[in-house]
Formats: structure tokens, C-alpha cells, sequence
């Protein structure tokens, strides 16, 4: 079985086995090392024909065994998971000011690691930016040995409105042109399939594959970094909305006649929770005379402070910067408290950059739930920082892309019956 026939099929075909293959390998994709009972339940076919779609398998070395499961009176059975570097994605973090680029496995080891390249984003079409991405993708390629065609294709996330079934962005990369696909962009570019999403989902799929979201039902991802976005997992599933845009949590109204967001409206939450808000509270601060160690930093390094200097200064005893990040929290907090008793979260996940202040911002916003939100729905409620790292979205891009790319085989080989569920 070559994942390549995705790249090359322009019509369905109804290979029934092939269907099955495919079927196989995504249910090992998602669930890990499963025995033949589970696959048999899970794929609604018998033992000898699972037991005939694996011994195939390991004969094509698509999976191997891989330890025992649990016995219920017995010999403990058999466990199959899919062979490392079997289907390979090129993983694209895009963020305002920088761009990172890894390659995953089907078994999520990094063929190559994240490498971060200066490359900002802005709003218009960017025929600058795919350049330079292509070249540093292409050496990647080259340096590692990899051949375009060992890739099943391109999962790529930024920030903003994405449309992932229309495949563009309504916040970046915009075109005179409505029709353009940005998706289409990329495809022409890297000659691979493509799927974009927006960066909170990617963070959110992380945490609900290899975080603390993992095997829970109702939680909510918060991404604390130079915006403001919210990942909703409700009844075990990732919800995205109708056209993808859910979790616009940094673009509701929050203070009146605040100061104007970018997205045209004035005194949005992102106006004075995000890391960009963080920076330019510090900067207009410092400048207006406060009394801060951050009074130390030359103008050009304050004009491009980040968040982590501020958390940095804070960690420090420096009392300002702990008062900014203090507002931060409790501002922060007063929004969870609504999202506490719109959603009834089991578990709210903090991640990015402003996360990492930790105890600066908990704290507060600790205190500010306790104050705006209902007791009986808010003791039901544990809050943590994320534990992945600042790489983890490129996880949730990788588990998105192949899942995306395999229901593409899948769908090009005919319809089948299989009861897999994403």
C-alpha cells in the first residue's frame, strides 16, 4: 500500500481491500498499539478478515507488533501499531513575527525538528513569504534526504479566520482576487497536498492527543500569546463552528470605549489580555516615568519588548511588571468566569506565552472567577497550564494533516462501512 496514490488518484476507486488498508492504518493512527477484538469492533468486521487485512500489512511492513494488552481471563492478546516513518507530514507553524517547520511520523517522532525561521506575516498576499518558505523547506528536504514524494502532504497553521474546507484565511495573506485559495497557494508551491487551520485548533488537538486533554470529554484550551484564542472539546470532540471561526474569545467587547483591536472593533478582550497589549501597557509605562528595572532596557530594545522579558522581570520581584501581568490575570479570569458557565468545562487548559507567567496571572485570575462566576459551576472546574511546550502545536498540525489526508485515501478508494470516528 503506497500513500503516494493520494497525490496521483483523480477519480474514486472501489478497491474494497485497499478501502480496508486504509481504514486499518487510521484507526492505528488515532488510537495507538490495538488487538484484534478492538479492531474487529471498531472496523465492524470478523477476525479472519481483520486477521487477513494485518498479515497483509505486516507483509507490505506497514505495522508490527507491539506488546500485550490487558487479559480477561487468558493469554494476554496480541497488540498491532503502525511501523515508525510510515507516512511522513511537513508541519508549518506560521505566528506574526516567525515561522516554524518540522517533519512528523505517523508514531509522532520528529524526522526533522522545529526549526524557526524569522519570517513574519502581514495582511496582504505574500509572494515574499512563500519564496523564502519554499527555499528553507527545500533545504530542509535536501540536508535530510527527503524526497517529496515519502510525504502524504502539508499541514500548516497560523492565527485568525480560517476557513479549513474552503481552505483560506480572512485575516492574512488577503487577495484582490475572492476565489484564491490560499490552500491553493501552498499546494502550487510545495507540490503536496495541503490543509490549513488556525493555530488554537492546533494547540487544542495537541492537548486532547498528548496533553492533559487526553481521554476527557468537556475541556476548553486557552491560548494565551501575542492574541487571545479559545479550543472548545466538547463531548470528546474538537468543535470548530460552522465555517471554522469558534473561539474568536479575543474579539468580543470588553471595555467600554476602549482602545481600538485590530480587528476594527474598539476595547476587545485581546486589547488588554494579549501579549501585544502586555508589551505596549510596559513600553507606554516605562515611558511615562514608572519605576521598573525594565527602566534599564535601551529604546530600541523596549520598542520590541516581548512577553517574556516582562515575565522575566516579574520572576525577578520587579513590582510593576508583576502589576501588569496581575491585570492581565484578573481581566483574563473575569472572561473565564463567563466561559465557565456558558460551557461547564471540566478542565480549562492555559497555554502560550502569557501562560508562562504562571503564579502572576493564576492567582488573580483565581480571584476573579471566584468573584463573577456561579460556585456550584466553578468548584467543577480545575484550571492547569499546559505541559507540551512551545512546539506542541506542530503535534496538532501532524494529527489533523494525516487524519485529513487518509479520510482522502479512504474516500478516493470508494465508501465503506467502517464506524472509525474522529
Amino acid at each position: 500500500m503506497d500513500l503516494r496514490l493520494l497525490n496521483n488518484i483523480t477519480k474514486p476507486t472501489h478497491d474494497k481491500q485497499l478501502t480496508h488498508k486504509y481504514q486499518l492504518v487510521k484507526h492505528l493512527f488515532n488510537s495507538g498499539p490495538c488487538s484484534v477484538s478492538t479492531l474487529c469492533h471498531t472496523m465492524n468486521m470478523s477476525t479472519p478478515s481483520i486477521l487477513k487485512l494485518i498479515t497483509n500489512l505486516i507483509d507490505e511492513d506497514w505495522i508490527e507488533k507491539k506488546g500485550y494488552g490487558v487479559s480477561i481471563g487468558g493469554r494476554k492478546p496480541d497488540l498491532y501499531r503502525l511501523k515508525d516513518k510510515k507516512i511522513l507530514i511537513i508541519c508549518i507553524d506560521i505566528a506574526l513575527f516567525h515561522t516554524k517547520i518540522a517533519i512528523v511520523d505517523n508514531n509522532y517522532n520528529y524526522i526533522v525538528e522545529a526549526q524557526t525561521i524569522a519570517l513574519p506575516i502581514s495582511k496582504s498576499t505574500g509572494s515574499d513569504f512563500f519564496h523564502i518558505l519554499s527555499t528553507h523547506i527545500h533545504d530542509i528536504l535536501k540536508n535530510h534526504g527527503i524526497n517529496v514524494d515519502q510525504l502524504i502532504g502539508c499541514s500548516v497553521g497560523m492565527p485568525g479566520l480560517i476557513d479549513s474546507e474552503k481552505g483560506k484565511s480572512y485575516s492574512y495573506f488577503l487577495s484582490d482576487t475572492e476565489d484564491t485559495s490560499l490552500t491553493a497557494e501552498f499546494e502550487k508551491m510545495l507540490k503536496l497536498p495541503v490543509v490549513i487551520q488556525n493555530d488554537v485548533n492546533g494547540s487544542s488537538m495537541a492537548e486532547f492527543t498528548h496533553g492533559m486533554a487526553k481521554g476527557k470529554q468537556n475541556v476548553l484550551i486557552l491560548l494565551m500569546d501575542l492574541g487571545v484564542g479559545l479550543g472548545i472539546i466538547m463531548d470528546g470532540k474538537l468543535r470548530k463552528g460552522a465555517c471554522g471561526f469558534s473561539g474568536e474569545l479575543g474579539h468580543i467587547p470588553f471595555v467600554e470605549n476602549g482602545a481600538l483591536c485590530y480587528c476594527g472593533k474598539h476595547g476587545c478582550l485581546e486589547t488588554i489580555t494579549s501579549g501585544n497589549a502586555l508589551s505596549e501597557m510596559a513600553k507606554e509605562g516605562i515611558l511615562s516615568g514608572k519605576n521598573s528595572m525594565l527602566n534599564k532596557l535601551s529604546k530600541e530594545e523596549l520598542q520590541r519588548i516581548e512577553p517574556a522579558v516582562i515575565i522575566e522581570a516579574a520572576n525577578k520581584g520587579d513590582q510593576y511588571a508583576i502589576q501588569l501581568l496581575s491585570n492581565i490575570g484578573t481581566y483574563m479570569g473575569k472572561g473565564i468566569a463567563m466561559l465557565i458557565q456558558l460551557f461547564n468545562p471540566e478542565l480549562i487548559i492555559l497555554s502560550g506565552k502569557i501562560a508562562e507567567a504562571k503564579q502572576y496571572i493564576t492567582l488573580p485570575m483565581q480571584q476573579a472567577i471566584n468573584t463573577y462566576c456561579m460556585t456550584q459551576i466553578r468548584e467543577r472546574t480545575t484550571i492547569v497550564s499546559s505541559e507540551l511546550g512551545e512546539n506542541s502545536r506542530l503535534l496538532g498540525y501532524a494529527t489533523t494533516g494525516i487524519d485529513h489526508f487518509l479520510d482522502a485515501c479512504i474516500k478516493k478508494t470508494g465508501k465503506s462501512k467502517s464506524r472509525i470516528h474522529i
